[in-house]
């Protein structure tokens, strides 16, 4: 490099640094190469996991040096075909290097460093959403202007709009998933009705809150890297700005009662203000994700809790539940949506095993009550 550090500077005619917010270069990678090299597990590579699931067609392989499978199917059950590779010179004309993890942290693995810098060499973007932003490092953003690369940081933002606490459309019905915990499906239940609505011929947007969210649909707010003041004023003015459509489905983050995530999930509660809610919980876990000794709370508890918050905003419902099932067999979960109908008086169902239609339909049955 000939450059030295101290020289950086971010308005020269070429910045590397995609400005906070500015999401659009996203949809333009047609060939991803996803990065979880030593990471992937279920756990902890479900960014990659989801990118498999709902942007396949954009996804040209992964990256995982130490992988004794040939592909992502084998390694992480989605994405079919989809190559397992240990480098970059594999799949030559990739035009993206995606971070496929979300380990708890956020931080950004030192050893991936070689592989990152190759990656720009190669002229590819850097696209990550984890709390360790590229754009803080001198030496990617050096590399990436010398071989014109882009680093896009989706946590990074400057969003620094309150809540005003005012109204929608009348004719946009909002639809927002709530959880009992964190990691079980409140995304991929809002992505799943969304696609459902739409296949259905209904106006229906997909508003992404969370880093992966952002990297599948392109655009959303990546509300756990809001100043706490600001949350419920992004998701509010994000809201507002789609309220054109006829249906919003706003993923979820965290759970209200979660020690850690709790002043996130309440923020984004009340800045999408939801006319209905699903109620998403994992059958048979029992304790708060990273607090292994705290159970829980009792699920009409927490949901009569949900319920009495999201009301001092505006009026809500509870129109369905999303029971993750992925600990049971066949035959009991089953029975565990049964019993999920009985108990809440609502359409239930796993959107992974049983696709996303009683929660459709239950969307439209909310917008025929409130719009006729």
């Amino acid at each position: 490099m000939t450059e030295p550090q101290s020289s950086l500077r971010i308005d020269q005619a070429y910045d590397p640094i995609r400005s906070p917010g500015d999401f659009s270069k996203i949809l333009e990678h047609r060939s991803i190469l996803l990065l979880t090299d030593g990471y992937s597990t279920p756990f902890l590579a479900k960014t990659a996991i989801n990118l498999l699931r709902y942007r396949s067609q954009h996804v040209a392989g992964l990256i995982d040096t130490q992988a004794a499978v040939r592909t992502t199917h084998e390694l992480l059950g989605a994405g079919e075909s989809t190559p397992v590779v240990a480098s970059l010179a594999a799949i030559p004309f990739a035009d993206a290097l995606y971070v496929g993890i979300a380990p708890p942290g956020g931080r950004l693995p030192e050893t991936w460093r070689p592989i990152i810098l190759e990656a720009i060499r190669r002229r590819m973007d850097i696209v990550s959403g984890l709390h360790d932003f590229l754009a803080d490092d001198p030496g990617y953003v050096q590399a990436a202007r010398e071989y014109g690369s882009n680093l896009i940081d989706v946590r990074r933002n400057r969003l620094k709009t309150t809540g005003t606490g005012g109204s929608f459309r009348p004719e946009c019905t909002r639809i927002h998933t709530v959880g009992h915990d964190c990691t079980i499906g409140k995304m991929v239940t809002s992505l799943e009705i969304q696609l459902g609505l739409a296949a259905a011929g209904r106006d229906a947007a997909f508003v992404a809150t969370g880093q992966t969210g952002i990297m599948i649909a392109g655009s959303g707010v990546p509300v756990d890297c809001v100043i706490s003041d600001f949350v419920s004023g992004a998701i509010e003015d994000v809201c507002r700005s789609m309220d054109r459509h006829d249906f919003l489905l706003i993923e979820g983050q965290g759970s209200l009662t979660h020690p850690a995530y709790s002043a996130v999930t309440l923020g984004l509660l009340h800045g999408c203000a939801p006319d209905g809610l699903v109620y998403c919980y994992e059958a048979g876990r029992k304790f708060v994700k990273g607090f292994g000794e705290i159970l829980i709370p009792d699920l009409e508890r927490q949901l009569n809790f949900i319920l009495t918050a999201a009301n001092f905003r505006h009026p809500c419902r509870l129109i369905g539940v999303a029971v993750n099932s992925r600990q049971l067999t066949t035959d009991q979960a089953v029975a565990e949506v049964e019993r999920a109908e009985r108990r809440f008086g609502v359409p239930a169902c796993d959107v992974y095993r049983d696709g996303p239609n009683k929660l459709v339909q239950a969307c439209i049955d909310l917008r025929g009550a409130l719009v006729g």
